[in-house]
């Protein structure tokens, strides 16, 4: 067997613009294309090869295409998975960027929350599958289905995780700009708008405006709380709008709103 020495690049999510599978497909491809590519027997994916070797990248289309038979397909993932455990990098390599179709069909189909990045749910989903590598039996029936299960149940608790956070962030943001409007319309507002009568003052707009008027939060900060939580627009449509990741504006919001807690509490301290 032939194989390149090269780095292996680790896919991180953290980097920004950058898909983990993306990544992983470069490297993974970079060892299938090179002068001297990486190669498995052919035997292990046809019936009837008409070479010895076939490079990875030729391996994975014919194990990935539906007319496999179930035996070749079993026989090659033992092979990739026997020499990632064995033999180490590049296999490691080979053998998580196997699985990259399935996990591109897989993500396709999860209902992930909007604030989370897919990157992060496909750097869930690797991981997860390098994970599971070194412990899985060679000779157990389905050696694949174990380490698709392993990122099926990783992604699936990542988005359940998220969906709890979103809802208790959410809860929170709520009831801290209730306490707030509820406070300043109690507080004696005429010192901003003499004329405003009390039910001007408890609007949540005229919260977010004095807030800005004091410089708890800044204009687009006071916008993006607007527009997000009493007008019920699209996080994903803001951050198409700002150049920035849904995730990222979340944070934004989230310390825009501690901000206005933390207000609150002065005010409250201060009657």
């Amino acid at each position: 067997m032939h194989h390149i020495a090269r780095p292996t690049h680790r896919p991180d999510a953290r980097t920004e613009g950058r898909s983990p599978l993306r990544n992983l497909e470069e490297s993974f491809l970079a060892l299938a294309t090179a002068a001297t590519p990486l190669t498995l027997p052919a035997y292990l994916v046809c019936e009837e090869p008409d070479s010895i070797v076939l490079p990875v990248d030729q391996v994975r289309t014919r194990l990935a295409h539906p007319a496999i038979t179930p035996a070749l397909r079993e026989r090659t993932w033992r092979e990739v998975v026997r020499r990632a455990q064995q033999l180490g990098e590049p296999w490691d390599t080979v053998a998580v960027a196997m699985t990259v179709p399935v996990l591109r069909r897989m993500l396709a189909r999860l209902a992930r929350p909007a604030h989370l990045e897919r990157a992060e749910v496909e750097q869930e989903a690797l991981a997860a599958v390098a994970t599971a590598l070194p412990a899985v039996d060679v000779n157990t029936a389905d050696v694949s289905r174990e380490l698709f299960s392993a990122a099926d149940r990783a992604v699936h608790r990542l988005v359940y995780a998220a969906h709890r956070q979103a809802g208790r962030e959410s809860g929170l943001a709520a009831a801290h700009l209730e306490r707030l409007t509820d406070h300043v319309g109690q507080a004696g507002g005429q010192e901003a708008t003499g004329a405003a009568d009390e039910s001007e003052q408890r609007d949540e707009y005229t919260v977010l405006a004095r807030a800005v008027q004091e410089r708890i939060v800044s204009v687009a900060e006071a916008r993006l709380i607007a527009r997000t939580r009493l007008e019920g627009e699209s996080m994903q449509q803001l951050a198409d709008e700002r150049g920035v990741s849904v995730r990222q504006l979340y944070r934004h919001r989230a310390a825009a709103e501690q901000h206005l807690a933390a207000y609150l509490k002065l005010r409250m301290r201060g009657q």
